[in-house]
């Protein structure tokens, strides 16, 4: 990689002001797909996102693994540094992978409130053998998975799998080797794991993706607007605490069917690779 760019460390989907998962914003540049992977793991981040100014304001989402198409957290990391750069509210046409889309970016102090269209949710019943082999890896306890897992795409498959309480999901172990065999096997990205909603449309969730090179999300906004397409409603997802980085995400579907899934975040440092 050509000598010394400087990425922007941004804690992307905080929770009451702290947590959040680091991610590395930076400016594009002619870098190879290769030099790309490399900048999350020499920022000591789980993804990277390049931010090519415009309009609309294009963006690369890389982990140590490779390009992905889509990235929740990644686009409201963006959201936040641009804001932050720019110094005020910002209403951006944002576009990634061939599709643009509406991002907002609102400051208040060093804090940014950020939302965006993460676009059509697809959903389908997992099969009995993928459901199975993804299961069975997550070794959640007896009893506590329950009915209703579905996989759902926002730009990649993942299966969405309900256990019956905050405390199953936060108790699981998952063999992570046998987790990305089943994965890759089934074409899926991972597993997003949620306790049953509560009233409020809150659960708490865990987002294993091995087959990406994250082994656990500390945030997972494109999978909790998944959960929110599939059950209707707006969900609060608490998500990062197994990894000591409690992080939150919020999505919500509009009367006109249209989802926003969102989060607050800050710059929390620079760091020249």
């Amino acid at each position: 990689m050509s000598s010394g760019p400087a990425a922007t460390i941004v804690a992307a989907c905080r929770r009451d002001g702290d947590g959040g998962s680091p991610t590395a914003v930076l400016d594009d540049a002619p870098l190879s797909d290769a030099d790309r992977r490399r900048v999350p793991v020499q920022a000591g981040t789980s993804h990277a996102v390049f931010v090519a100014a415009g309009d609309p304001v294009r963006l690369r989402f890389f982990t140590s693994a490779g390009e992905l198409p889509a990235c929740g957290h990644g686009t409201l990391a963006a959201l936040a540094f641009l804001a932050a750069r720019d110094g005020g509210d910002l209403d951006l046409t944002l576009a990634a992978a061939g599709r643009t889309f509406a991002g907002r970016a609102v400051r208040t102090g060093a804090l940014v409130t950020a939302e965006f269209d993460p676009g059509r949710v697809t959903l389908r019943d997992p099969g009995a053998a993928e459901l199975h082999a993804v299961a069975d890896a997550l070794g959640a306890a007896p009893g506590t998975l329950t009915d209703g897992a579905v996989v759902a795409s926002a730009g990649r498959p993942r299966l969405l799998v309900p256990l019956t309480t905050r405390a199953a999901v936060a108790a699981l172990a998952p063999d992570l080797d046998r987790l990305r065999a089943a994965c890759d096997h089934h074409g899926l990205l991972g597993c997003y794991v949620h306790s049953a909603p509560d009233d409020g449309g809150r659960v708490a969730a865990r987002m294993f993706a091995p087959s990406i090179g994250v082994p656990e999300d500390v945030a997972n906004a494109n999978s909790t607007a998944c959960l929110a397409a599939h059950l209707g409603r707006r969900v609060t997802a608490d998500l990062g605490d197994a990894l000591g980085a409690p992080s939150t995400v919020t999505a919500a579907v509009r009367p006109d069917g249209a989802l926003r899934v969102g989060g607050t975040a800050a710059v929390v440092g620079t760091r020249r690779l």
